[in-house]
């Protein structure tokens, strides 16, 4: 069985963005957390910042940063309300957006929500070789991400083709 066919767990942060979850009723951290466990991958650090753009960009930087580090699940700070920075925070430390990312999150949310989905600022891309997914706060929203997006993607026995497999190439130049 080539390396290609085997699954490949890898190492991932978790990090919820919030002014008022703590660890005790942090639903949507504990949803991606359990299921990142589930699928076989290695939680490598898990953490809740507050809704300020200086201190997501300086723990997300910290992770991309660690070579340890494969990628990183962030929920929260998506919306439209003034709090919501998690976009003004983060792409600018992507190397590259996945634009599809969003805009497929967003499709798949219409069957739930319908046109409030239009208020998602969801994206993913990758930074220093590490992937980062940004999802709502809702832990219904990251279980459709988690669920119908990224777990494929980042397990290495997805056909045709996925992120996980790509990681030895990442940091080409």
């Amino acid at each position: 069985m080539s390396a290609a066919n085997e699954f490949q767990p890898l190492s991932l942060c978790v990090l919820t963005v919030s002014d008022t979850r703590t660890a005790e009723n942090d639903s949507s951290g504990d949803y991606l957390a359990a299921a990142l466990a589930e699928a076989g991958h290695q939680l490598h650090e898990r953490a809740i910042v507050r809704d300020d753009k200086y201190a997501l960009r300086a723990l997300v930087s910290r992770w991309i940063a660690d070579e340890a580090v494969h990628g990183i699940l962030v929920t929260g700070g998506t919306g439209f309300t003034g709090r919501d920075s998690t976009p003004e925070a983060l792409l600018p430390l992507l190397d590259k957006e996945m634009s599809g990312f969003g805009e497929l999150f967003r499709h798949l949310s219409w069957d739930e929500i319908g046109t409030s989905t239009l208020q998602s600022r969801a994206f993913a891309g990758l930074a220093n070789g590490t992937f980062l997914f940004a999802l709502p706060g809702s832990t219904s929203a990251c279980r459709t991400g988690w669920e119908k997006l990224i777990r494929a993607q980042l397990d290495a026995r997805t056909k045709p083709c996925n992120l996980a497999n790509l990681r030895p190439r990442l940091r080409e130049r």
